[in-house]
This record gives C-alpha cells, sequence and structure tokens, in this order.
C-alpha cells in the first residue's frame, strides 16, 4: 500500500492563480493513472485542493429561475400549456415565462415538485421586464 504520509507531506492548500494551474497541469499528467497508485492517490488529493480553490475563487451561483424553468422544460419537452396546472392560466404562464410577473409561493412548490427544479433556485429574485 502506498505510504499516503508521503503524498500528503508533498501537497499544500493552493492559495494563489499560479498554484492553482500548477495543480491542474500535474492533475492532467497523472489523470489516468491507477486508482490504488501513488499517482492515482495523488490525483484523489489534488482534485479535491483543486476543487476547493475553484469553490472560492470561482464561484457558480444559481440560474435565473425562469431561465432554469426554460432550461428544465426544454430537457422534459414541455409547451407552455403544460405549466397551465402548475401556474394558472395560458396568460399567466406566458406572463412568467415573459418575466412580466412573478412566481408566487404557490407556483415555486408546484414548479419545483413538477419540474425538479431547488426551491433554491425558484425563489431567487429576478427582475421584471415592463
Amino acid at each position: 500500500m502506498i505510504r499516503l504520509t508521503q503524498i500528503i507531506s508533498n501537497m499544500k492548500i493552493i492559495r494563489t492563480n499560479k498554484e492553482y494551474e500548477n495543480a491542474l497541469a500535474r492533475l492532467e499528467k497523472i489523470f489516468d493513472s491507477k486508482p490504488k497508485s501513488k499517482e492515482g492517490e495523488e490525483g484523489e488529493l489534488l482534485i479535491l485542493l483543486i476543487e476547493e480553490y475553484e469553490k472560492e475563487h470561482y464561484p457558480i451561483s444559481a440560474p435565473d429561475p425562469i431561465v432554469a424553468i426554460k432550461i428544465r422544460m426544454e430537457e422534459l419537452n414541455l409547451k407552455q400549456k403544460d405549466l397551465i396546472e402548475d401556474i394558472g392560466t395560458k396568460s399567466i404562464v406566458s406572463e412568467i415565462l415573459n418575466k412580466k410577473r412573478k412566481l408566487t409561493v404557490k407556483m415555486i412548490r408546484n414548479l419545483s415538485s413538477h419540474l425538479k427544479i431547488a426551491t433554491d433556485v425558484l425563489i431567487q429574485d429576478y427582475q421584471l421586464i415592463r
């Protein structure tokens, strides 16, 4: 078995962009290594360090609620009429999808359940278009 302490002693928290780039370059070199090999263990640790650096320096924000709904509709091959039961009338669905009206709590609950979109995404504020 690989001596994990040897691998860990060469690792450190990534604090600069240069260290991040070096970690990515190293990971690319050893990416296809066998999982239990020295390079495989090093790769697993590098992935964790890289992920932590990316969370802090390159955060990915949740999508706009209406964009998320439209993406999910496309994925599920749904039309506006398919949301009438969740949102209300055909005209209200159109107003919501065109950002002329805000989602209500009831709509958010219904859409979250029907479209399997996290409520955290749907409750975000967004600007109406007038």
